[in-house]
């Protein structure tokens, strides 16, 4: 039942039907399955990849590693908690290597994300440091690439 989960992740707008017919199950065996997996938290939200570049809305994204001391009996789920429940925070993982963290957060302007980060993430208790980089341009996100190159097909013919 895990190709299911495949499908969805590569295109969440599949119908059941469609869903049925790709992997040989029935209808009500792909509804049952869809229903489990969003009860069981396996499946927790839906969205749609935007490319923002193409619009007129404005906007910047940053990473920003953070290197943290970890609570004792928490470890850093705790202090990890505290900082993705900024609304600024699209992304937060726990990573291996010179630093803890890494925070994906999105804002208007490159001033909106330095005060996010002297406001409200240096301050935190818990963290010791932390390095931003921000995003010059996407190229591929979530496997779907941005920019298609037109790939000219005609011979050449020299006369």
């Amino acid at each position: 039942m895990e190709e299911i989960l495949k499908i969805l992740e590569k295109n969440g707008r599949y119908s059941e039907e469609q869903i049925a017919v790709m992997t040989g199950k029935s209808v009500e065996e792909v509804k049952e399955a869809i229903k489990k997996y969003e009860e069981e938290n396996v499946i927790v939200g839906y969205t749609t990849l935007v490319n923002w570049e193409k619009t007129k809305d404005e906007s910047i994204t940053a990473m920003i590693e953070v290197k943290v001391t970890p609570q004792r009996g928490e470890g850093f789920d705790k202090v990890a908690e505290r900082i993705y429940k900024f609304s600024e925070v699209k992304a937060c993982y726990l990573m291996s290597g010179g630093f803890d963290l890494t925070i994906i957060i999105e804002g208007k302007t490159l001033k909106e994300v330095a005060s996010f980060v002297s406001d409200k993430l240096a301050p935190l208790e818990s963290v010791q440091s932390t390095a931003t980089h921000f995003v010059l341009k996407k190229y591929k996100d979530k496997g779907t690439i941005f920019e298609k190159k037109y790939k000219d097909d005609r011979e050449a013919i020299i006369i």
